[in-house]
């Protein structure tokens, strides 16, 4: 990590906070293999039961570091694109496929590859003031950071193209209607609400949270009957977690269940 990154775990819950507020938080080198290294510490970490995703200043991230990509272009043409596999879709695996539920926190533009790692996230909670931008096309670019993969799951195939083909700014409250965001809420209040959202999934059933992750991106690309063998097998570990016992034992007492994780 390097303080562009910020990463801090309290009461299951951790932290990752893009820092690099005066350049709205663009992705150079460091940045992109220090959000990779740490949202892959926070996968393993077993304390960590979910991840707030957020940035400080008045971006969210505005995708790639145009300016050291240029000088990246100069010396090695095309080459600077390596970081596609180096850096971007491992950053979107880790979001997407970690075994517990991630939370972001859009406080301003999510362009290009901020986009995306906004739009693999569980749960989008975005300010007032918060908007998005496919923004490749524009800079000549195919779509990156599994926009290709999540645009057309969210709005549909016909609308991903033309948000792709056509880059725009995409504002509250039409992104809540596209189904961009889960949430909109106040810029002054959007970082107590997601943390709010994030504790209260970090106290949660993670083994449960886990499989339905799973379950859901596994049914997106199954049969029917696929997807039912999947949700028995899934059923199955979920079924054997102790916060499966917990929370059975606590219904039958009439009592609010208070998981561990496990």
């Amino acid at each position: 990590m390097n303080d562009t990154v910020l990463y801090e775990v309290t009461e299951g819950l951790a932290k990752v906070t893009l820092n690099r507020p005066d350049a709205m938080n663009a992705l150079d080198d460091a940045t992109k293999a220090s959000l990779r290294d740490t949202l892959r510490r926070a996968a393993a970490d077993e304390n960590v039961r979910a991840v707030l995703l957020g940035a400080r200043g008045r971006a969210f991230c505005v995708g790639q570091d145009l300016k050291e990509h240029v000088a990246h272009l100069r010396e090695s043409g095309g080459g600077a694109l390596n970081t596609v596999e180096e850096h971007y879709n491992p950053i979107t695996l880790a979001i997407a496929e970690m075994p517990k539920p991630v939370v972001a926190a859009v406080n301003g533009v999510a362009a290009g590859a901020g986009a995306g790692f906004a739009l693999a996230a569980d749960h989008r909670i975005a300010a007032e003031n918060a908007s998005f931008n496919t923004s490749f096309a524009g800079v000549g670019l195919s779509s990156d950071s599994g926009l290709s993969w999540t645009l057309p799951r969210l709005v549909g195939p016909g609308r991903a193209k033309d948000l792709l083909l056509f880059p725009r700014s995409i504002k509250m409250p039409e992104a809540r209607e596209l189904g961009l965001v889960d949430r909109v809420v106040a810029a002054d209040e959007l970082a107590e609400a997601a943390e709010a959202t994030a504790r209260q999934l970090a106290a949660g059933p993670t083994v449960a949270y886990a499989a339905l992750k799973e379950a859901v991106a596994y049914a997106s690309s199954h049969t029917l009957a696929e997807s039912l063998a999947k949700e028995a097998e899934l059923q199955t570990r979920a079924g054997a977690s102790a916060d499966h016992t917990i929370a059975v034992e606590a219904f039958v007492k009439k009592e609010k269940p208070e998981f561990t994780g496990r």
